[in-house]
C-alpha cells in the first residue's frame, strides 16, 4: 500500500517544477532534483522496491512532461531508478548468500524471479539513501572533475575557440590557465550574446581573450587549434542539443579539421534521439526582439522571424566527449547509457 498523504508529494513536485520554471532555484537543478526524490523516498510510505519504482516513475514523468527541454532532470530520475534496482538486487543476493540452508534447487528456480522487485527488504530504504548521498556528492564535484582534465587537452600557445557562456567550459579554461598560456576566441552567440559574459570572466582571470561576432567564425577557424564547447544534452547517438550557433561552429571546425571537444557531465547523457526537427520537445523559439527591433513595424508585418534556442550537432562533428569519468568517443555513448540507466526506464 502506497501512502502519500503525510508527505506533500504532489505539492513538493509541483513546487519544484514552478521553482525551475521561474528560476527560483539558485543551486544546481540536478542536485535539487536528487534532494526532492530523497525526500520522497524517506517520507512516502512504500513496502517493496516495485512500489517505490512506480512512485518515482509517476513523479519523474510529471516533471519531464512539464520541462521537456530540461532533459537533465529526467536523466537524474532514470539514474535514481537504476540505483533502486541495483540496491534491491544487491541486498537480495546478499540475503540469499546468507541463507546456508537454502537448497540448490531453490536458488536455481528463484533466479528468474529476482527482477520482480516485489519482495520486502527492510534495509532497502537505508541502502538507497546512502547511495543517493554518494551520488549527490559526486554531482557536487562534477565541474571540478572535468576541470582537472584540462591540462591533458590544452597546451601552451594554443588558440581555443568556444561559443556562448558555459560554466563548465569557463572552469575548464581557468584550470588550464594556471600553468599554461594560451588564447581563447569566444563567439558572441547572437542574438542572446551569452559569449560576452564568458569573455569578460576569462579576461578578469588574465586569460588572453578575443570576442568575435558569429559571422567571423569561419574566417578565423583556420587559425584555431581546438574547439571546446559545452552542451545542454548529449543525445543517444552522440549528437548534441547545444546553444544556437554551435552547428555552424562545428561545420567550420570540420572543414578545417579542427578537433571539437565537448564538456558534458554524465547526467547530460540522454537516451532520447532526435526524430524530427519539428519535435516540440527538442527546441523552443523565443521572442525575435533580438533579431528585429519592434520599432520596425512595417518590416515585421511582412516577415516571419524565427529565433531558436538550440542547435542540433550530428555526432560526426564531435571528436571527443569529456565527462567527469574521462574522455569518450561519440560512438561510446551507447555503452555509457547502458551503464547509467536501465533499459526499462528509457521512456519515463
Amino acid at each position: 500500500m502506497i501512502e502519500n498523504k503525510q508527505f506533500g508529494l504532489e505539492e513538493g513536485v509541483r513546487n519544484f517544477i514552478l521553482d525551475v520554471k521561474y528560476e527560483r532555484i539558485h543551486n544546481d537543478i540536478v542536485i535539487e532534483a536528487v534532494k526532492l526524490f530523497k525526500d520522497i523516498i524517506v517520507n512516502v510510505e512504500w513496502t517493496t522496491a516495485n512500489d517505490l519504482l512506480q512512485i518515482i516513475k509517476i513523479q519523474g514523468k510529471k516533471i519531464a512532461k512539464n520541462m521537456p527541454l530540461n532533459s537533465s532532470v529526467g536523466n537524474i530520475v532514470r539514474r535514481i531508478l537504476k540505483i533502486i534496482r541495483e540496491e534491491y538486487l544487491s541486498l537480495l543476493k546478499n540475503k540469499q548468500d546468507e541463507s546456508q540452508e537454502e537448497s540448490l534447487h531453490k536458488i536455481v528456480t528463484s533466479e528468474g524471479q529476482s527482477d520482480d522487485f516485489n519482495k520486502n527488504i527492510p534495509q532497502l530504504k537505508l541502502a538507497i539513501i546512502d547511495h543517493l548521498n554518494e551520488f549527490e556528492t559526486e554531482l557536487e564535484g562534477i565541474a571540478d572533475n572535468i576541470a582537472q582534465q584540462a591540462r591533458e587537452h590544452i597546451h601552451s600557445n594554443e588558440i581555443i575557440m568556444t561559443i556562448g557562456n558555459s560554466e563548465t567550459v569557463e572552469a575548464f579554461l581557468k584550470k588550464a590557465a594556471k600553468d599554461r598560456k594560451f588564447e581563447v576566441i569566444v563567439a558572441a552567440c547572437s542574438p542572446s550574446n551569452q559569449g560576452h559574459d564568458l569573455a569578460l570572466n576569462l579576461a578578469k582571470s588574465k586569460i588572453q581573450t578575443t570576442l568575435i561576432p558569429d559571422s567571423a567564425i569561419f574566417g578565423i577557424m583556420s587559425r584555431v587549434n581546438k574547439v571546446i564547447i559545452g552542451t545542454q544534452t548529449v543525445m543517444a547517438n552522440g549528437g548534441l542539443r547545444a546553444v544556437c550557433g554551435t552547428h555552424p561552429l562545428a561545420l567550420a571546425a570540420k572543414h578545417y579539421s579542427v578537433p571539437v571537444i565537448v564538456l558534458a557531465p554524465l547526467y547530460q547523457l540522454s537516451p532520447q534521439y532526435l526524430c524530427s526537427y519539428d519535435q516540440d520537445s527538442f527546441n523552443s523559439f523565443i521572442s525575435p526582439e533580438g533579431v528585429l527591433n519592434y520599432a520596425d513595424g512595417d518590416i515585421l508585418s511582412k516577415v516571419h522571424v524565427y529565433n531558436p534556442v538550440f542547435d542540433y550537432v550530428p555526432p560526426e562533428f564531435v571528436t571527443l566527449f569529456i565527462s567527469n569519468t574521462g574522455g569518450h568517443a561519440p560512438s561510446y555513448v551507447y555503452r555509457l547509457l547502458s551503464e547509467l540507466y536501465h533499459a526499462d526506464d528509457y521512456e519515463l
